[in-house]
C-alpha cells in the first residue's frame, strides 16, 4: 500500500525505544484537531502561519469574515515544515520529531504531507490521484478516464464521465475529489455526497440533478402512473392533441398524445420525460405524490 512506512529513528538502547514508544501511547488521543488526531501543525507554505491541519487552515482562511480576495487553500503538496505538538520543535516533514522522537501519526505519507493516529480507515496513497484515500488500497482501484477511485464493485458496471469527481457536489456545492464524507455514484456516472442523495431521497427526488435520469429502478413508479393514466381520460378538445418530449433516461425525443398526468416515453417507458413542443403539460409533481 503506498503512502505509509514503518517508522526509523536511530537510538542507542532498547531503553531509549521502549521509551519513545511509551511516550506515543501515553500521548495518544490527546492531540490534534476536529479533523484528524495527531502530534504535530503545519506551517501553511502560502501564508507562513501554523494550524493544525490543512482543513483547519481552509476553513479559518475561507471564511465569511476573511476578503474574499485574501481567501485561499493551502497546496498540501507544497507543506514543508511541520510542528512537533510535544516539544513545539520546528523541522522539516517526517514521521518522527527529531528532538523528542516522538511518532507525530501512526499512518504517514511523505508525498501529502498527511499524518493521522486512526489507522481503522484505511488510509492509502493512490499515485493516479495524487493524494490519500481511505478505505484500504485493496478495495478500490483507480478509473483513468473518470479520474478517481472507485469501488471494486463498480469496476466493470460504472458509466464512465471524463473526471467524474472533479468538480463541486451537485446539491451542496463541496469540491468532490478530495472530501472527506461518502460519495455515491449514480447510474449515469455523475458524482454526488451520499448524504446529498440520501436528502434528496427524502424530498422524493430521484434523478440525478445533472443529467437528470433516474438513479435508482422507477419501474413501479411507471406502472402506477399507467394505470391512472389510463382511468383519467383527457376531454374531447384534448383528446387528439400531441406534443413533443424528449425522454430524460434514454435520450429518445417522440411525439405522443398530450396527458395532463404525464408523457411516457415509447422507447423505454420512462415518465421521466420533459415536453420540448406543444400544451403545457408537466409529470414532476405527480411522480413526487406517487413514491411518497
Amino acid at each position: 500500500m503506498d503512502g505509509g512506512f514503518e517508522p526509523q529513528v536511530s537510538i542507542d538502547d532498547d531503553r531509549s525505544h521502549q521509551k519513545v514508544n511509551s511516550l506515543t501511547e501515553m500521548v495518544s488521543g490527546n492531540f490534534g484537531c476536529a479533523h484528524y488526531r495527531r502530534r504535530c501543525k503545519i506551517r501553511a507554505p502560502c501564508c507562513d502561519q501554523i494550524f493544525d491541519c490543512r482543513h483547519c487552515h481552509n476553513e479559518a482562511k475561507n471564511s465569511l469574515e476573511v476578503n474574499p480576495l485574501d481567501r485561499h487553500d493551502v497546496p498540501r503538496h507544497d507543506v514543508k515544515r511541520i510542528i512537533c505538538s510535544l516539544c513545539n520543535k520546528e523541522q522539516d516533514v517526517q514521521q518522527l520529531c527529531i528532538q523528542c522522537g516522538v511518532c507525530m501519526g501512526n499512518y504517514f505519507c511523505s508525498k501529502c504531507k498527511f499524518f493521522d493516529d486512526d489507522v481503522s480507515k484505511k488510509q492509502y496513497h493512490c499515485d493516479e490521484c495524487g493524494i490519500c484515500r481511505t478505505g484500504g488500497g485493496e478495495n478500490f482501484f483507480h478509473c483513468n478516464k473518470c479520474g478517481c477511485c472507485y469501488s471494486n464493485a463498480l469496476k466493470d458496471s460504472h458509466n464512465c464521465v471524463e473526471k467524474a469527481m472533479h468538480h463541486n457536489c451537485p446539491v451542496c456545492f463541496e469540491f468532490l475529489f478530495d472530501t472527506r464524507e461518502d460519495i455515491a455514484v449514480l447510474r449515469c456516472g455523475h458524482t454526488i455526497h451520499l448524504e446529498c442523495v440520501k436528502e434528496m431521497q427524502r424530498h422524493f427526488q430521484y434523478s440525478c440533478p445533472v443529467c437528470s435520469k433516474s438513479f435508482r429502478d422507477m419501474s413501479r413508479v411507471w406502472e402506477k402512473l399507467d394505470e391512472e393514466v389510463a382511468g383519467t381520460p383527457m376531454p374531447l378538445k384534448y383528446l387528439n392533441k400531441m406534443v413533443w418530449i424528449l425522454c430524460n433516461d434514454c435520450g429518445e425525443m417522440s411525439e405522443v398524445n398530450f396527458h395532463i398526468l404525464g408523457h411516457k416515453c415509447p422507447k423505454c417507458k420512462s415518465f421521466n420525460t420533459r415536453k420540448t413542443r406543444g400544451g403545457p403539460a408537466s409529470c414532476s409533481s405527480r411522480i413526487t405524490a406517487m413514491t411518497r
